[in-house]
């Protein structure tokens, strides 16, 4: 899928590796959109990838004295998730994170990779924009920031030069007095495109809007701000009859499109449908976000990976790494995906190849104490990294728990989606030994099964949590 792939551990070397390579050069960090985009053929004259994972402090979230959250370029989507200033001071943000794809793509995709992919139906993005959020760009030329509503210039198209890297995100805090939500609408409740998206943000004094922020997105080739509403919730206080307004003035700031998933009409009614539920939600003081969201990254010892032991910037070529207590060195496979890399070049077959696109689950490994799907991981990646693949659960010729309860349990049909769901399993109870059904559920929302109705499967997981 490339011809060459660098592990760096600076941004100085990111930016001269990029503005030396580019455009047939990119940044890889998450690779969730970006590896299926190689393999769909959508960039022929893609051939270099440069890897800013293991570049230290572009992974915080911090406030500083002025009231400013900033966010680096690594930070992932289960660590907004995970973190608790985000729950307070930016919680659209944090319900939006929560909403993305599945906890193994959580672990690895970032904020940044979903602002730089430019869908309008990018769930992270429209609360982002009501936030008024700024974007940091490094080139060899300097920095500079963007304001992220000047960064879209149409459907995934932003005003990024080629030789520029998103360093870090930052936005105003929420005050106490601010309350703020977002809501998507799809199809599944999970793994799913939104249909369309709302963040709200309102400064209120007592029951009086002093300020208001609506955005959404899937309705416009950009997240747009639905003016209308915003000025008329201004100096009124939130009602029944006031939110009722507000809801259809949101609904005429949409201009969807007709699409396989949904009409237009449709589109544009539920916009005042969800505006609704949220202004409802923010009088209520409802609260969308679980306190204690499942992340699939099992012990806390396990979640930072080392730093990169060689000389950087350093071009992969024999890859290093060290997959269930064994040492490897792979002089073969540095363009494949990790997937591909497991079972071609390391005969470990139990990690299934099932959509190969991220949707399936069949393929999660843990990479780096982190449950990720391999299909979408770059096999350079693992140089210097730790894999656990589900060959490794099992101890001294005796299954894991998990293993021995789905066999109990009947959880075992035709067993291709099998390991994937012992893998989740095995994570989840490493950092919850006596979960709920609920946090089950969640845990093994990027697990597909085409053979059961998961109840087996559940049931086994609720068993191997009482062995």
């Amino acid at each position: 899928m490339w011809q060459t792939y660098f592990n760096v551990t600076s941004l100085q070397e990111a930016v001269q590796l990029l503005a030396e390579r580019a455009p047939a050069a990119r940044i890889v960090a998450g690779g969730t959109d970006l590896l299926l985009e190689l393999e769909r053929g959508l960039r022929p004259n893609l051939n270099t990838l440069i890897d800013v994972t293991r570049i230290p402090g572009l992974d915080e979230i911090r406030l500083d004295e002025n009231g400013i959250i900033h966010l680096g370029a690594l930070v992932t989507h289960n660590a907004v998730v995970a973190s608790g200033l985000l729950h307070e001071r930016a919680r659209p943000l944090a319900q939006a994170a929560w909403e993305v794809g599945s906890p193994q793509i959580r672990n690895r995709g970032t904020l940044a990779g979903n602002i730089i992919t430019a869908s309008p139906a990018n769930d992270t993005i429209t609360p982002l924009m009501a936030l008024d959020a700024r974007l940091t760009l490094l080139s060899p030329r300097g920095e500079r920031v963007v304001p992220l509503r000047e960064f879209y210039s149409g459907v995934r198209k932003t005003v990024m030069q080629a030789d520029e890297i998103l360093t870090e995100i930052s936005f105003r805090a929420l005050t106490p007095r601010e309350r703020g939500i977002f809501i998507k609408l799809a199809l599944r409740r999970a793994q799913a495109i939104s249909l369309v998206n709302i963040a709200i943000i309102l400064r209120l004094n007592g029951d009086t809007v002093e300020q208001a922020a609506i955005t959404l997105g899937a309705v416009a080739p950009t997240i747009i701000h639905a003016r209308a509403a915003e000025a008329f919730l201004t100096g009124k206080p939130l009602s029944a009859e006031t939110i009722a307004r507000a809801a259809e003035l949101v609904q005429t700031a949409a201009k969807p499109i007709d699409d396989v998933r949904a009409s237009a009409g449709y589109r544009r009614h539920t916009c005042g449908v969800i505006a609704r539920r949220g202004l409802e939600a923010l009088l209520s003081g409802q609260n969308q976000l679980p306190a204690e969201p499942v992340l699939l990254w099992g012990q806390p010892k396990a979640i930072k990976s080392e730093p990169l032991p060689a000389a950087s910037p350093a071009q992969v070529r024999d890859i290093h790494t060290k997959i269930n207590g064994k040492n490897y060195i792979f002089t073969s496979g540095q363009e494949k995906s990790l997937l591909r890399l497991l079972r071609e070049e390391a005969g470990l077959t139990g990690t299934k190849e099932g959509c190969a696109e991220g949707e399936c689950g069949a393929c999660t490994v843990f990479l780096d104490g982190k449950a990720v799907m391999a299909c979408l991981t770059p096999a350079p990646r693992a140089d210097g990294a730790e894999i656990v693949t589900v060959e490794g659960l099992a101890t001294d010729g005796k299954l894991h728990p998990v293993q021995a309860a789905f066999v109990q349990a009947g959880a075992v049909q035709c067993g291709y989606c099998t390991p994937g769901f012992v893998m989740s399993a095995v994570k989840l109870l490493e950092a919850r030994p006596r979960p709920t059904k609920t946090e089950i559920e969640q845990a093994l929302t990027g697990n597909l099964c085409r053979c059961t109705g998961y109840a087996k499967i559940i049931q086994a997981v609720e068993t191997a949590s009482r062995a």
